[in-house]
C-alpha cells in the first residue's frame, strides 16, 4: 500500500463522526457501509409490487435485413407469457435516439444490426420471458430479406457512409508546413472499442399510476432524458412521467443514452397492461444490444524538424458509430478537440468522421472521444522520437503548450491554466525516470527473451459538455427543525462519490457535521430538466448548485441571527455545528428552531450555469471547456517475447485535481480510471464475425482487468494546485481525464517490443488493444523489418545544418 493510502486510512473507522467536515478532507463514501454490508438498494433490489411482470427482448438474427413478416403467435403461446409487444403497439414516437430520430425502440420493417430488439415479451417471470424471447431466432416467427451489411470502419469510410456530416478543422497552412519540414512522417494506427461492463446491467422497473402517469425506476445517468423518451413513446406530457434513480452499479457512459430503450419498453408494457413491469437485461443481451466505446482508425502525416518539433500535422480520425447517430456527433467533436492533447499545434488539419456500420450504435464511454483523439497524438510523438533516436519524453516536452504565442488550441481556446510542464518535472523526479530508463536499457541488453519497457505520457483534458446548454444544474436543500439537512440534485450516483462530495459541500457551507446531511435519490419531480451525469461535470455542476441553495439558507439564517443577537449579518459565522453572532455562540439546531418559529424559510433551490463556455458547431471553434485538467503517468512493463504475455510492474501517476474536495475519493477515481483505460488498450478486445455477430459477448470471451493485472507498485498522488477558475471550492474534475494516463502502458509495451530489434529507430506496428496476439504480431513484424511509420527527408528541407543528422537517421532506419 502506498503512502498516500496509508495517510487516508489512518483516520478512525468512524471518520464521519468528526466535527465540521472541511473541504479537502478524505471522507468515506456516503454509501460505503451499505455497499460492504450488501444493504445498498439498486433498481433490482426494489421490493416488487404484487402483480409485477417481467419483460425480455426478442432480437434480430441479421445485421441488415428487411422484415418481411412477423408472426408472434408461437411466442404468445409460450409458457407464462402474458403479452408480446411490437412497434405497432407503441402509441407515440417509436424512437429512443438522444439527438436524431434514427433509433427505434423496436425495429419496424428494417433491422440494422444483429441483436436489434424487434419485439418484447412480457411474462410471469424473468426466466419465462427470456425463454419466449429466444423464439425470435426461429424462421417461422420473423421472416427476413437479408441486405448487404457494412461491418467495418474502413468499409464505411470507403463508401463515405456517416451518421452525421464529417467534421473538418484546419488551422494555419498545414500542407505547406508539412511539405517544407525537414522530415515528413506518415502512418496508420487503429484502436479497438470497449464494453462499459458496468457491474449492474441495464434495468428498469415501471409502475403505472393514476391518470395515465408512470413511475419508472431506471439505472440511468440521465433521468430527464429517460423521462423525455418515455413521454414521447407513451404520447403523454413529461409531467406524467416520474423517473427515479438512487444509485447505479456503474455507468461509464453506457447508461447516458442507452438506458432509454430499456426504460421505454418497461414503461410501454406497464402502460399497456396496467401492471408493474421490470426489464432486466441478461448480460449477453446487454452486450448484444448496447453500444460501446467507438473504435477508431487513423491516417496521419506530420512535418517535423530535426529535434522532433511538430511543424505541421494532418490526421483523419474515423470512428465506428454503428447504425444510428446516438451521441457519435459529440464524441467525434471531442475527439477532434483532443487531438492536440498537451501539445501546441500551429498548423493542423483534423478530419473527424462518425462512420455508419451495421453494428451496435456506439455511445458514450468514460472520456467520450477524448481518449480516441489524444491517443494517436501520443503514438505519433513516440514514433517521431524513435525515428530521430531521441528520448520520447524530451520530444514531448519540446512540443508542450507554453505561453504567449504557444497557448492557443487548434479550435481557438486559450490555455490559461497550463501546469503540464511543472507537473511533468515533478513526476520525472519522484519516479526516477532517467535512472530507470538507463537500468532498463542495461536489462534488455542482457535478456534475450524478457524485455522491459518504459513510457511517460501526459494528458490535458477539457472539462465541460461540448454542447453549451447542457452545462447547467439545479439542487434543493431542506433544513429540518432538528438541524439536519436533506439535499436533492440532478446528478446521479454511480459509485463515483458524487453524493459524498455534494454532502460535503452543503455541510461545509452550513457549518454542520457531515452526518447531519443526507442526499436523496435523483428524481425528475424534484429537480427538472437536468443534464446527464457525464463529461466529468457531476461535482462541478451539482456541487455548485447545492452550494448556491445552502448559501441562500445561510444568508437567511445570518440575517435572523443578526436581528436576534445584534451585529451585522455578514459577521455571523457557521462552524463546528455552532453559530457565532455578536459574541453569542448558539447551537445550529437551536438557531434553526428559532428561525422556524420566526417563519424564516428553511429550504431553497440552487442553480448553476457554467460561465465562459461557447462553441460554434459550424466553424468548430470557440471555448468548449471551462478549464483543463492535467496529469501524467510513467509505466514500466515486462514482456515475454515468446508468448506475448506482459505485466505492468510499476505505475507512477500524478494528477491535477485542483483543490480536491475529497482526496480519498479522487485518488480512487484516478486508480480506477487508470486500470480501466489500461484494459481498453491491452486486454479488452471486441470482434464481430463475418455475419455481424458480436462474438465477445460475455465475461467468458471478453477480458476486463482483474486485481492480478494491477501493478504491485502503484503510486498515485495529487498535484498541488488549485483551479484557476472559481469552480466548486477550486476543485477540478477527476472522472474521465485519468483514463488517458495508461497511454503510457501501451507505449511501454511498444518500447519493450522495440527492444527486440537491433535497429534503435524501430517503430513496432503494435495495434491496440495490445493483446498477446497483437504483441507477437508486432514482434514478428519487427523481425521482418516492418515499421509502423514511414519517414523521409523532404526535398524542401530547410536548415542545411541538420542535413547530416537527417541523412544519418534515415540511413540507420534503412530508408
Amino acid at each position: 500500500m502506498n503512502q498516500q493510502h496509508e495517510a487516508f486510512f489512518t483516520e478512525p473507522a468512524v471518520a464521519g463522526l468528526v466535527a465540521t467536515p472541511s473541504i479537502g478532507a478524505s471522507r468515506p463514501h456516503e454509501s460505503a457501509q451499505l455497499h460492504v454490508a450488501g444493504e445498498a438498494a439498486y433498481t433490482d433490489d426494489i421490493i416488487e409490487l404484487q402483480g409485477t411482470l417481467h419483460a425480455a427482448l426478442g432480437l434480430s438474427k441479421h445485421a441488415h435485413a428487411k422484415i418481411l413478416s412477423i408472426d408472434l403467435e408461437r411466442v404468445r403461446r409460450a409458457p407464462g407469457v402474458i403479452a408480446v409487444l411490437s412497434a405497432a403497439d407503441i402509441p407515440g414516437l417509436n424512437d429512443c435516439g438522444p439527438i436524431l430520430h434514427d433509433d427505434p425502440v423496436l425495429a419496424d420493417g428494417l433491422v440494422q444490426f444483429l441483436g436489434q430488439p424487434v419485439f418484447a415479451v412480457i411474462a410471469e417471470t424473468q426466466d419465462l420471458a427470456r425463454r419466449a424471447a429466444q423464439l425470435a431466432q426461429h424462421d417461422d416467427v420473423i421472416r427476413y430479406e437479408p441486405l448487404e451489411a457494412v461491418l467495418t470502419t474502413r468499409e464505411a469510410r470507403a463508401r463515405e457512409q456517416y451518421v452525421v456530416p464529417p467534421m473538418h478543422l484546419v488551422r494555419g497552412e498545414p500542407d505547406r508546413r508539412i511539405a517544407e519540414a525537414p522530415y515528413r512522417l506518415t502512418g496508420e494506427f487503429e484502436v479497438g472499442g470497449q464494453e462499459q461492463f458496468y457491474l449492474e446491467g441495464q434495468i428498469a422497473y415501471a409502475v403505472p399510476k393514476e391518470g395515465d402517469s408512470m413511475h419508472v425506476w431506471s439505472s440511468t445517468q440521465h433521468p430527464s432524458e429517460m423521462q423525455h423518451v418515455i413521454a414521447h413513446v407513451l404520447d403523454v406530457p413529461n409531467h406524467a412521467v416520474l423517473v427515479e434513480c438512487r444509485r447505479m452499479g456503474g455507468g461509464f457512459g453506457g447508461k447516458e443514452s442507452q438506458s432509454a430503450l430499456f426504460a421505454a419498453v418497461a414503461a410501454l408494457a406497464a402502460h399497456k397492461l396496467r401492471r408493474p413491469v421490470k426489464l432486466r437485461a441478461d448480460r449477453d443481451d446487454d452486450f448484444m444490444i448496447t453500444g460501446k466505446r467507438h473504435d477508431a482508425w487513423y491516417r496521419y502525416e506530420a512535418g517535423i524538424d530535426s529535434q522532433g518539433r511538430l511543424l505541421g500535422a494532418r490526421v483523419e480520425i474515423a470512428l465506428r458509430a454503428g447504425f444510428s447517430a446516438d451521441l457519435s456527433g459529440a464524441v467525434a467533436t471531442r475527439a477532434l478537440c483532443h487531438f492536440d492533447n498537451a501539445y501546441y499545434l500551429s498548423d493542423v488539419d483534423i478530419l473527424s468522421l462518425a462512420c455508419k456500420t451495421n453494428t451496435q450504435s456506439n455511445t458514450a464511454f468514460r472520456g467520450f472521444g477524448g481518449p480516441q483523439g489524444a491517443l494517436v497524438m501520443e503514438v505519433i510523438l513516440d514514433a517521431i522520437a524513435r525515428k530521430l533516436g531521441r528520448d520520447p519524453l524530451e520530444v514531448r516536452q519540446l512540443n508542450y503548450y507554453g505561453t504567449a504565442d504557444r497557448n492557443v488550441t487548434p479550435y481557438g481556446q486559450t490555455v490559461e491554466d497550463n501546469v503540464i510542464a511543472p507537473l511533468t518535472d515533478e513526476l520525472v523526479a519522484t519516479s526516477e525516470y532517467r535512472t530507470r530508463r538507463a537500468e532498463i536499457a542495461d536489462y534488455n541488453r542482457d535478456s534475450p527473451v524478457l524485455k522491459r519497457g518504459l513510457a511517460l505520457t501526459p494528458v490535458k483534458f477539457g472539462i465541460s459538455f461540448n454542447v453549451p446548454h447542457l452545462n447547467q444544474a439545479g439542487a434543493l436543500v431542506h433544513v429540518y427543525r432538528d438541524g439536519s439537512a436533506l439535499v436533492n440534485h440532478g446528478g446521479t450516483e454511480m459509485g463515483q462519490g458524487l453524493n459524498t462530495k455534494v454532502a460535503q459541500v452543503v455541510a461545509h457551507t452550513l457549518g454542520i457535521d457531515l452526518l447531519r446531511v443526507r442526499v436523496t435519490a435523483t428524481d425528475t419531480s424534484k429537480v427538472a430538466n437536468t443534464s446527464a451525469t457525464a463529461a466529468s461535470t457531476g461535482s462541478d455542476l451539482n456541487g455548485k448548485a447545492a452550494e448556491a441553495a445552502a448559501l441562500t439558507i445561510r444568508e437567511r439564517l445570518a440575517a435572523f441571527a443578526a436581528r436576534t443577537y445584534g451585529g451585522e449579518p455578514r459577521a455571523v459565522e457557521f462552524r463546528d455545528g455552532m453559530v457565532h453572532a455578536n459574541g453569542h455562540e448558539i447551537a445550529f439546531r437551536t438557531l434553526i428552531e428559532g428561525a422556524y418559529l420566526a417563519r424564516v424559510q428553511l429550504w431553497s433551490d440552487g442553480f448553476y450555469a457554467t460561465p465562459k463556455v461557447h462553441w460554434n458547431a459550424k466553424t468548430l471553434t470557440g471555448s468548449p471547456f471551462y478549464y483543463f485538467a492535467y496529469g501524467a503517468a510513467l509505466s514500466e512493463v515486462i514482456v515475454d517475447t515468446l508468448t506475448g504475455e506482459w505485466k505492468l510492474l510499476r505505475a507512477d501517476v500524478l494528477y491535477d485535481a485542483g483543490r480536491s474536495i475529497n482526496p480519498a475519493i479522487d485518488i480512487g477515481q484516478v486508480e480506477g480510471a487508470f486500470i480501466q483505460g489500461m484494459g481498453w488498450l491491452t486486454t479488452e478486445e471486441l470482434w464481430w464475425n463475418k455475419d455481424g455477430r458480436l462474438m465477445t459477448h460475455a465475461p467468458s470471451t471478453y477480458k476486463i482487468p482483474a486485481i492480478s493485472d494491477c501493478p504491485d507498485a502503484f503510486h498515485v498522488k495529487l498535484f498541488d494546485n488549485e483551479n484557476v477558475e472559481p469552480s466548486v471550492f477550486r476543485s477540478k474534475a477527476v472522472g474521465e481525464p485519468p483514463l488517458l494516463l495508461p497511454f503510457s502502458v501501451f507505449l511501454a509495451i511498444r518500447d519493450a517490443v522495440a527492444a527486440t530489434s537491433s535497429d534503435p529507430t524501430c517503430v513496432p506496428p503494435l495495434r491496440a488493444p495490445a493483446t498477446p496476439e497483437a504483441i507477437l504480431d508486432a514482434i514478428d513484424a519487427v523481425a521482418d523489418g516492418i515499421s509502423a511509420v514511414e519517414i523521409q527527408a523532404n526535398a524542401l528541407a530547410a536548415p542545411a545544418e541538420s542535413e547530416g543528422a537527417i541523412m544519418a537517421t534515415l540511413d540507420t532506419a534503412g530508408r
